[in-house]
């Protein structure tokens, strides 16, 4: 299997099981993968670049050590990353409910599950925070596919607030 940036972290520790502690090891932000509910949904749809995002890395780096761990050649560098764009004026709402992920990761729970169960009891319009000290890229993937707005701020070194506002 060649390792891409787009390659999902469930097939890549399926055919190379041996790089879950190689990506503890590289970023131990990345000590989640253990976690079997994370490991059972979030790495099903998680790419290596959404990996990288959420580890605080640059996707390209992460992506050429795992290549380089399993014997590929490097991918080539595609560009500069990409620049935060602006706060939209929405976020500063008073969100109706704040989530913390790292405490449901921690008990281990899903983060999506429980946006999506809060999501559901809330009306169109209203703000939910979903605070965590790693930027939640698959999660913010999937509230945007579902039509709801979504910003994630990095808010410090350790800590992002991610803003979803409810859809129609």
């Amino acid at each position: 299997m060649e390792i891409t940036l787009e390659t999902k972290i469930y097939d890549l520790l399926k055919a190379y099981p041996f790089l879950e502690e190689e990506l503890i090891r590289i970023n131990p932000k990345f000590k989640r993968l253990k976690n079997p509910i994370l490991r059972r949904t979030i790495t099903k749809i998680a790419s290596i670049q959404q990996a990288a995002r959420v580890g605080g890395m640059d996707p390209l780096e992460l992506v050429n050590l795992l290549r380089e761990r399993v014997g590929q050649p490097p991918l080539v560098e595609r560009g500069s990353r990409e620049e935060e764009e602006p706060a939209p004026p929405w976020i500063e709402g008073s969100p109706v409910l704040t989530l913390n992920a790292n405490e449901l990761l921690d008990r281990g729970e899903n983060p999506l599950a429980h946006v999506n169960r809060a999501l559901k009891g809330m009306e169109p319009g209203e703000l939910l925070l979903l605070v965590s000290d790693f930027r939640p890229e698959p999660l913010i993937e999937e509230m945007a596919k579902r039509g709801h707005q979504v910003y994630s701020q990095a808010r410090g070194p350790d800590l992002y607030h991610t803003y979803i506002l409810k859809g129609s």
